[in-house]
């Protein structure tokens, strides 16, 4: 069993940064594929990151390819999203989730945190 707690999301103006957090319990973190999805008002979840059990492997969605960066830290149980020159279609419920998997796919993700709000507006 593993939980996920997700923190750092808040209000940014457009071209800002936020570094989110998203702490695990259990001793079996580093085993784990960890992924970064997102959810904006009345849309479908979408996926926006991912990173292998040691970090040495990540993928990312188109839309947010060369402005977030995903990263963990195994000593720390924790797995990061740097996002960086945040645009208004940013804005959304961020949530990370763990699993045995490489995959974009949200349902093949057996933990899931309880989301993070980041809102990008002026």
């Amino acid at each position: 069993q593993v939980q996920l707690v997700e923190s750092g999301g808040g209000l940014v103006q457009p071209g800002g940064s936020l570094r989110l957090s998203c702490a695990a319990s259990g001793r079996t973190f580093s085993s784990y594929t960890m992924g970064w999805f997102r959810q904006a008002p009345g849309k479908e979840r979408e996926f926006v990151a991912w990173i292998n059990w040691n970090g040495l492997i990540t993928k990312y969605a188109d839309s947010v390819k060369g402005r977030f960066t995903i990263s963990r830290d195994n000593a720390k149980n924790t797995v990061y999203l740097q996002m960086n020159n945040l645009k208004p279609e940013d804005t959304a419920i961020y949530s990370c989730a763990a699993g045995s998997e490489f995959t974009r796919i949200a349902n093949r993700y057996d933990y899931w945190g309880q989301g993070t709000q980041v809102t990008v507006s002026s």
